[in-house]
């Protein structure tokens, strides 16, 4: 089980660093001039690689997750809301392919400051998620 759990980190760890950077390559998209066409296909080439590096990353983060979790049992509280907030960021990711797909299509309808916020979620995510994983608080 314990390299289950250092693949699971490691996958973790890969999958955050993904939703960290693709909602900052977002902000990017939302502050290029109109005119500039070469930058916004580079930041588009960009994030659509990252995406479709990062998914089965993901995918894999999920699946140690779920290995580790029917070897230990989910019986804890912490766990039962851990488990919410990676089902959240599963809907974050989700959320990231459409932000993605809107910006292809040149009908992204938010700002850089909206951009800025967004890319905050993950990190909260993550801050509770270690407090649980550590502390491990009784509900």
């Amino acid at each position: 089980m314990l390299w289950i759990k250092t693949f699971h980190i490691v996958f973790v760890v890969s999958w955050f660093a993904g939703l960290f950077y693709l909602p900052r390559i977002f902000v990017n998209l939302a502050l290029v001039p109109a005119g500039s066409v070469a930058e916004r296909e580079r930041l588009l080439l960009m994030a659509k690689k990252l995406h479709r590096f990062v998914t089965p990353i993901a995918l894999l983060a999920i699946g140690s997750g779920f290995w580790l979790w029917f070897g230990f049992g989910f019986s804890a509280g912490w766990l039962h809301v851990k488990t919410t907030l990676v089902a959240g960021l599963v809907v974050y990711h989700f959320w990231c392919a459409r932000l993605l797909a809107q910006f292809m299509r040149g009908e992204s309808t938010h700002g850089h400051v909206w951009f800025r916020w967004f890319n905050e979620i993950p990190v909260l995510a993550l801050i509770a998620i270690c407090i649980l994983v550590v502390v491990k608080p009784s509900f």
